[in-house]
């Protein structure tokens, strides 16, 4: 497996991939081209996040204000319940990212 295969054509959808199985501690691959959260939906999750873009560009936001455009190695730390959005991610490249969720700190 490679984390730059993509599928053809990329889906009109952001894809989820579990790279492992999920035993307390879900490592995925996650593709992005051009998506974003619905206005006013934030993400509020249950476990703490590691991302790291591998590809592409993309913004986030937070629900205090803060915001942070990412560049393809940019990689952040984001605790559980901290409630953020994506704000927008590249069609060309695609995003693609690697996520580690778990009780991480």
């Amino acid at each position: 497996m490679n984390l730059f295969d993509l599928p053809k054509p990329l889906p009109d959808k952001e894809i989820f991939e579990p790279l492992i199985p999920d035993n307390g501690i879900l490592i995925e691959r996650i593709l992005s081209s051009g998506q974003s959260s619905p206005e006013g939906q934030w993400y509020d999750q249950e476990r703490d996040e590691w991302v790291v873009l591998i590809q592409g560009q993309a913004k986030l936001v937070w629900e205090d204000g803060r915001e942070l455009e990412m560049e393809s190695g940019d990689w952040l730390f984001i605790p559980a319940h901290e409630r953020h959005r994506v704000e927008w991610t590249s069609e060309d490249p695609p995003c693609i990212w690697l996520a580690v969720h778990g009780k991480l700190r």
